[in-house]
């Protein structure tokens, strides 16, 4: 699996139709009540990349494998979730099963469509979300502080560290602000003690999706623009994109859907930007594996070594590593194929310390 993102946001606020969108199937029920969402629809798609098409033509590779990328519709929040209300703490332990979060803003009138909070507002109902993993979150450290407190009576080193990351991770908390804003006050070892440890909400990276009104593609409105303000407080990116048009989208033909997303100025699907997003988010590259069997992608993370590459394809590959036979794809697009790659000498062979790059397509030497 690449990684898991679970969609969030208020209730009608337009995730499980954006659900549908994604999964281009009609898997997760959407309905215009609160909660129609309650235990998570889990659904894994393929992450669109043409460059691995490409090297499976070229290479006439019997099968193509691309990597995928799960997404959770998770139930809608309300305020005071933290505190149980509406299906706030399933809500609340279903976010800390996901790599990232990617949050539905509404942007969009429809009398016909009820809003939980009584009218549009994207900031306020961004904050709201944030407000509740806050408190979720400090209620967690507070819990974990208390029993670290009379343990700190003892001598002990691992003891008084721990109690300097729940000081620095209260601190922030206590100024009712998301740890992911805080990255460089927290530090790297605490960052990796509230993920690791205490498995913290607001560590989480976040992207927004401001669902905007068929009316308002490809550009978006004022309130798709209040989100962009909002996320770049913390550098989040924003997809704007309207999930009523993706979700009709399912079932076309390829030709009907392009012609359909050009008609609203859109180039491609909102999925692609999505993937795009939450890569980068995530700091995740692609790495490919190419021959006359089998093409496939590989999702690793930005500064994988090689030898950790290869043990993506195969445990053995990494513990009898030698070295890894690399050409970048965009060396490669212009070549009729691998092996004229290799007879113009533009193959490299790179060691333990190569690191390896989004785009690359790799063999791998090993011996066990």
């Amino acid at each position: 699996m690449g990684f898991s993102c679970g969609i969030v946001g208020l209730p009608n606020v337009g995730k499980s139709t954006l659900f549908n969108a994604l999964l281009q199937s009609a898997k997760a029920q959407s309905a215009n009540y609160p909660f129609c969402t309650i235990e998570p629809n889990v659904g894994v798609v393929e992450v669109p990349d043409q460059r691995l098409y490409h090297i499976a033509q070229k290479e006439r590779s019997k099968k193509i494998t691309p990597t995928f990328i799960e997404f959770w519709d998770i139930a809608g929040l309300v305020r005071n979730a933290s505190k149980g209300e509406g299906l706030g703490n399933q809500f609340l332990a279903n976010i800390r099963e996901v790599d990232a979060i990617v949050q539905v803003l509404r942007c969009f009138e429809d009398p016909d469509v009820v809003h939980v909070e009584g009218e549009v507002d994207p900031i306020r109902d961004a904050q709201i979300i944030d407000l509740e993993l806050i408190a979720k979150d400090l209620e967690t450290v507070e819990r974990r502080l208390e029993k670290v407190q009379k343990m700190a009576r003892l001598v002990d080193k691992k003891v008084k560290e721990e109690l300097e990351h729940l000081e620095k991770i209260k601190a922030v908390l206590d100024r009712m602000e998301p740890l992911r804003r805080h990255k460089e006050e927290l530090g790297e070892e605490t960052i990796e003690y509230a993920k690791k440890t205490l498995f913290l909400l607001s560590i989480k990276p976040i992207m927004y999706v401001a669902n905007v009104g068929e009316k308002d593609l490809p550009e978006g409105n004022e309130w798709s623009e209040k989100v962009k303000a909002y996320a770049e407080q913390e550098s989040a990116p924003v997809v704007v994109m309207c999930a009523k048009l993706e979700a009709d989208l399912i079932g076309l033909e390829s030709q009907e859907k392009l012609e359909l997303l050009k008609a609203y100025g859109l180039e491609e699907p909102g999925l692609n930007k999505l993937i795009r997003e939450g890569y980068r988010l995530l700091g995740l590259i692609t790495f490919f594996t190419a021959g006359e069997k089998e093409t496939r992608a590989w999702t690793i993370k930005k500064g994988t070594k090689a030898p950790q590459a290869a043990g993506k394809v195969h445990s053995d590959m990494e513990r009898g590593f030698i070295a890894a036979e690399v050409i970048n794809y965009e060396e490669y697009k212009n070549l009729p194929s691998l092996s004229k790659a290799k007879e113009l000498g533009l193959v490299r062979l790179e060691g333990k310390d190569y690191v390896v790059q989004d785009g690359d397509i790799m063999y791998f030497r090993f011996n066990v």
